[in-house]
């Protein structure tokens, strides 16, 4: 049975990789392992860990976009077209010509395949666990708060 991500801890995830898009400028994470408790982003092309001010604003602008409300949804767009905007490297050759397009507000899009929540405001508090660089590799850890 092929295992489901957290769909609040999975969005956050998108919101995490634009934030450090925004922030750092050096692309989406390569490697993402997303579990309900506690999940984890890995980034290339970084030579340094964070900073303790670099995390508190990345953890504050992620949740300044979860509170944002954004609307989150699909949208399909042929291979050729998505080539244009989207890296394809990674993505299978089976995958097929019409590929699904995972939007949240104006904040992010990237193709992707799991699922979703269907507003930000669903996701709650994004805290940042730890951070680590090590073998050339940032990592993030970070899990979701409840905020009921």
């Amino acid at each position: 049975m092929e295992k489901i991500a957290d769909p609040r801890m999975h969005s956050a995830e998108h919101i995490l990789n634009q934030t450090m898009v925004r922030m750092f400028d050096k692309g989406r994470s390569f490697s993402a392992h997303i579990e309900k408790k506690k999940s984890k982003c890995d980034y290339k092309n970084f030579n340094r860990n964070l900073t303790p001010e670099e995390v508190a604003e990345l953890e504050q602008r992620v949740n300044e976009a979860i509170k944002s409300h954004y609307e989150v949804y699909e949208e399909f767009m042929p291979r050729a077209e998505a080539g244009k905007i989207f890296s394809l490297h990674r993505l299978p050759e089976e995958t097929g010509d019409v590929l699904r397009v995972i939007k949240i507000g104006n904040y992010d899009q990237c193709l992707c395949s799991g699922v979703h929540v269907k507003n930000t405001s669903e996701i709650g508090e994004f805290k940042i666990v730890s951070t680590s660089f090590e073998n050339e590799i940032l990592r993030i850890r970070f899990k979701i708060m409840d905020t009921n």
